[in-house]
């Protein structure tokens, strides 16, 4: 009741604001689209830095020593933090997102080589230790940090998506071929299956009911039941599909085609090819070597990473138009974004 009486005080004062807004303001500010995201943090490969860019601008804001081979960033659900794989390392590092200040770095073992990470929306992290062949589940990675790992038994773990409700996570398995269950209440072994070649990219549909994995071998993408695993669609994309990601309104996918510097959309519901984006083209791919892509949390950008030239290209979802390249670090990679 004290919830339903906040939120109905609240209605009450925006209405009356509302009421006594100037009208000719109003006008001038009309229901348009705004910018997607005001910053964008990149790991640099190469340069072993992360940077943070303002969006408005296109401008570099910082651009910090973080650790060895660096690659996937998370940000944390109230957006004060980032995390990052270090993946020439064993750590997962975390950083405050306001100056790149490090407060936390988490050991996760010998050989750990952590790369793909995701920071649940209810505050624990999840990463990938491709040279231990598992996944680490960091529980209040703020605080005093419990470690929960989960072998996968494959080689290659690479990337990793985690349901809503933390009871399943995801791999791909880069040389091992397969994508990999994982029950993380611990009560059912992991469960495998071959899938393309080369599986690097996957997501979760928001609603949890589709995986979606992209096999850069093979130039494929796969739609897979998340729980039984089976193979429900297979379709053709651009080439070396190395990443895909899901937009947030859960309608398309794109894969990100390093050998084409392309993206191909995949309509959801009907899970077929139904467009390709040129963000480069084939004779500049290997100049450009297009890799991570991230959606803006409204759907309408999507970045693209193009770790050779030190590059992400912002590119409008509806139109396909490149509008702008951003500046990164030597080897920028790895991306996150605030709204």
């Amino acid at each position: 009741m004290r919830a339903a009486f906040f939120i109905g005080v609240s209605l009450f004062i925006a209405a009356g604001l509302s009421a006594c807004a100037n009208v000719e303001a109003a006008v001038e500010e009309p229901s348009t689209s705004e910018e997607p995201a005001k910053v964008l943090f990149v790991a640099n490969k190469r340069g072993n830095t992360l940077t943070k860019i303002d969006l408005a601008s296109g401008e570099t804001i910082l651009d910090l020593p973080s650790c060895t081979n660096p690659h996937e960033l998370a940000t944390s659900p109230d957006g004060a933090h980032v995390a990052l794989g270090c993946y020439g390392g064993t750590t997962v590092d975390i950083f405050k997102t306001d100056d790149l200040a490090k407060v936390k770095s988490i050991d996760l073992g010998e050989n750990a080589r952590p790369h793909g990470i995701v920071w649940h929306a209810d505050g624990d992290i999840f990463a990938t230790a491709e040279g231990r062949r598992s996944i680490f589940w960091i529980g209040n990675p703020l605080g005093d940090e419990e470690l929960q790992e989960f072998g996968t038994n494959k080689d290659g773990s690479h990337m990793v998506a985690v349901a809503p409700d933390t009871r399943w996570a995801w791999t791909t398995d880069l040389s091992s071929k397969t994508v990999t269950r994982i029950d993380l209440r611990g009560s059912e072994d992991p469960l495998s299956v071959t899938v393309g070649e080369e599986p690097e990219g996957i997501a979760l549909s928001p609603d949890g009911k589709s995986l979606w994995v992209s096999a850069r071998g093979s130039d494929q993408a796969f739609e897979l039941d998340p729980v039984t695993m089976e193979v429900r669609n297979t379709l053709d994309t651009g080439r070396f599909p190395l990443r895909l990601a899901i937009r947030p309104q859960g309608d398309v996918a794109v894969t990100s085609d390093l050998r084409d510097g392309s993206l191909s959309v995949i309509d959801l519901a009907n899970a077929k090819l139904v467009r390709t984006i040129a963000v480069s083209s084939p004779d500049e791919a290997d100049d450009r070597f297009q890799v991570t892509i991230l959606w803006s949390s409204d759907g309408e950008r999507i970045y693209v990473a193009e770790t050779a030239s030190n590059t992400v290209a912002e590119v409008d979802f509806e139109t396909g138009e490149v509008l702008r390249r951003l500046a990164t670090g030597e080897g920028g990679d790895g991306l996150a974004i605030l709204p």
